[in-house]
C-alpha cells in the first residue's frame, strides 16, 4: 500500500462516517496491545512527533498506562505545532491527566539538547509516519539516534522514522526496530525494508472500512499533484481534444473547459472550421486550430498528428460525428498514439466507430462509455442482472478485454482496469442533461495530463464530476447544464469544501 493510499482510505473513511480520531483511538490501543503482547510490564518511553504518527503514540500512552506500565512520553515539538487536530485533541488528553501520580511523566522537546536518554525496557517510535517526506531534522534526527544506542525493545509506530515509506530506502538514518506495528495494510516500503530496520512486522486493523477504497472520495483527492512554484506555462499539462464536426460544436468545448478546470494549462481544440468557429467564439481560453472540411477527415491527419505529438494527453469523440472517413483518421491516429505511448482517451462518437478490438493493447488508454456505448464497444447484446455484486464482476471480466481504463457511467459509475475497480456513487438525476458526459471526458483528460495513471485520472474525474453535478442542482434544480457544472469543478477539487 502507496502512502497516498492509505491517506485516502483514511480521509475517506471520515467522509463515511467513522471519524479519524477513532481510527486514531484503535491505532495507539494495537500499539499497546502488541508491546504488551511483547513484553511483561516495565517502563516504556515514548518519542512522539507533531503529527498524526504522535498521536498515535499519545494514545498509545494512555492505554499502556492502564495496562501497568510506567509511561515518559517526549514530544519533539512546540506544542502549537501539532499539526494534526486528532493528535492535538489526544495530547489534551495527557495534558488533563497531569499531575498524576503514578509513573507517568510528559515532556515537551524544544532542541536537540533536552531530549531525555531513555531509562525504559521498551522504547517507542512514533515520530514520522507515512506522510513524511525529505530530509530529517532536529530534534527528530537526534532522537533516532539515542533510540537506536537504547538496549530496549524498540517499537515503530507505522513504519520506522527516517524508513521511505514508498521504496524501503533509508537515505539518512532510521529508527532500527525490533517491532513495527503498521496499521490497515502492509506499506509498499515495509515490504522491501532492511529487516533490521523493521525488525517484525505486524499489520493491525483500525477500523477503516473496505467501502473507503472501493468508493471514491474526497481523500482521492491528495492524488492530484501539487503544482512547483517554478513552474512555467505548459508544464502543468498539455490537452489535445479532437473532436467536433458541422452538426456539433458544444461538446468540444464543454470537454475543453472541463480540461481547464481540472488544472491543464493548455488545452486545444482540433476541429472542423465549421465547428471551429463557434468553438472560438465560446471561449478565449481555448486554443482552436481549425481543420479543414466538415468532419475530421485523413487530410488533417498530419496536422493531428503532430498537435497530438505535443500534448500530454488526448481526447478523442466529442462531437466528432460517425463518417466513414471520421473513423479511418480516427483509427490511423489510435496506431500512431499507441506506438508513441500517449495518454489517450476515447468518448461518443469515438466509441461507436470502432470496437475493442482496434484497441485491446492499449494500455494508456481510456473509454469513458455510458451502458449502450459499452455495449456496442465491446459488441454485447444484452446484461441484465439482479445482483450488483454479479454486474460488477461481469462489467470487469468485459472491461479486461482491454489494457486501458474503463470508465463506465451509470447512477454507480464503474471504473476498471485489469484486477483494479473502484465504485463512484456521487452525481444526481439533473446530470442526464446533455454535455456532461463531455465534461467527464475533459476532466479524464485534464487529470490525465497532470501526470495521474489512467486508472486515477478516470476514477477521479467521475467523482468530481459527479459532486459538481449535486452543487449545481443545490444551486439551480433541475435545469442546470453542463455550464453550470463546470463553475462548480474548483470549488469540489479543493479538500476545505470537505472539511478536510
Amino acid at each position: 500500500m502507496k502512502p497516498v493510499d492509505m491517506a485516502a482510505a483514511d480521509i475517506n473513511a471520515e467522509y463515511l462516517g467513522v471519524p479519524r480520531l477513532s481510527l486514531m483511538e484503535n491505532a495507539g490501543r494495537a500499539v499497546a496491545e502488541e508491546i504488551g503482547n511483547a513484553v511483561d510490564g516495565g517502563r516504556v518511553a515514548i518519542f512522539c512527533g507533531s503529527g498524526g504518527n504522535g498521536g498515535d503514540g499519545f494514545v498509545a500512552a494512555r492505554h499502556l498506562l492502564n495496562m501497568g506500565f510506567d509511561v515518559e512520553v517526549q514530544l519533539l515539538s512546540h506544542p502549537e505545532r501539532i499539526g494534526s487536530e486528532e493528535a492535538l485533541v489526544n495530547w489534551k488528553v495527557l495534558g488533563a491527566m497531569q499531575p498524576h501520580p503514578g509513573g507517568f511523566r510528559v515532556e515537551v522537546v524544544r532542541d536537540s539538547s533536552e531530549i531525555n536518554p531513555p531509562d525504559a525496557d521498551v522504547v517507542v517510535d512514533a515520530i514520522l509516519g507515512t506522510g513524511v517526506r525529505g530530509s530529517l531534522r532536529e530534534p527528530s534526527r537526534s532522537a533516532i539516534e539515542i533510540i537506536n544506542r537504547s538496549d530496549a525493545f524498540r517499537v515503530s509506530v507505522d513504519i520506522p522514522s527516517g524508513l521511505n515509506p514508498e521504496t524501503g530506502a533509508v537515505d539518512d538514518i532510521a529508527v532500527s526496530a525490533d517491532l513495527t506495528v503498521t496499521f490497515h495494510r502492509m506499506k509498499d516500503g515495509l515490504k522491501v525494508a532492511d529487516p533490521a530496520v523493521t525488525g517484525e512486522i505486524v499489520v493491525r486493523d483500525i477500523g477503516i472500512p473496505p467501502a473507503a477504497e472501493i468508493f471514491m472520495g474526497p481523500g482521492d483527492l491528495m492524488r492530484i499533484p501539487s503544482r512547483s512554484p517554478g513552474s512555467h506555462k505548459g508544464e502543468n499539462g498539455r490537452v489535445l481534444i479532437i473532436g467536433g464536426s458541422r452538426q456539433y460544436s458544444g461538446a468540444p468545448a464543454i470537454a475543453a473547459k472541463a480540461a481547464l478546470r481540472a488544472g491543464a494549462d493548455i488545452v486545444m481544440v482540433a476541429a472542423p472550421e465549421s465547428a471551429a468557429r463557434a468553438i472560438r467564439s465560446l471561449s478565449p481560453d481555448i486554443i482552436v486550430r481549425e481543420l479543414d472540411g466538415s468532419y475530421i477527415g485523413m487530410e488533417s491527419l498530419d496536422e493531428i498528428l503532430e498537435l497530438a505529438e505535443k500534448s500530454d494527453s488526448v481526447l478523442m469523440g466529442c462531437g466528432a460525428g460517425r463518417e466513414t472517413s471520421t473513423a479511418r483518421t480516427f483509427l490511423r491516429v489510435i496506431g500512431d498514439l499507441h506506438e508513441m505511448e500517449k495518454p489517450l482517451i476515447l468518448d461518443a462518437d469515438a466509441l461507436r466507430l470502432m470496437d475493442y478490438s482496434d484497441v485491446s493493447e492499449y494500455r494508456e488508454l481510456t473509454v469513458t462509455p455510458h451502458m449502450a456505448e459499452f455495449r456496442s464497444f465491446f459488441k454485447l447484446k444484452s446484461m441484465i442482472f439482479d445482483d450488483f455484486r454479479e454486474r460488477v464482476s461481469a462489467f470487469q471480466s468485459v472491461s479486461s478485454r482491454i489494457m486501458g481504463t474503463v470508465l463506465l457511467k451509470g447512477r454507480i459509475d464503474m471504473i476498471f482496469q485489469g484486477d483494479r475497480s473502484r465504485l463512484n456513487k456521487t452525481g444526481c438525476p439533473g446530470m442526464t442533461v446533455g454535455g456532461t458526459g463531455d465534461a467527464l471526458a475533459g476532466l479524464t483528460a485534464g487529470l490525465r495530463s497532470l501526470g495521474l495513471s489512467s486508472f486515477d485520472s478516470a476514477s477521479l474525474a467521475a467523482f468530481i464530476n459527479g459532486m459538481a453535478g449535486e452543487l449545481a442542482m443545490e444551486r439551480y434544480g433541475n435545469g442546470f447544464t453542463a455550464s453550470d457544472m463546470l463553475d462548480m469543478i474548483p470549488p469540489v477539487m479543493d479538500m476545505g469544501f470537505y472539511g478536510f
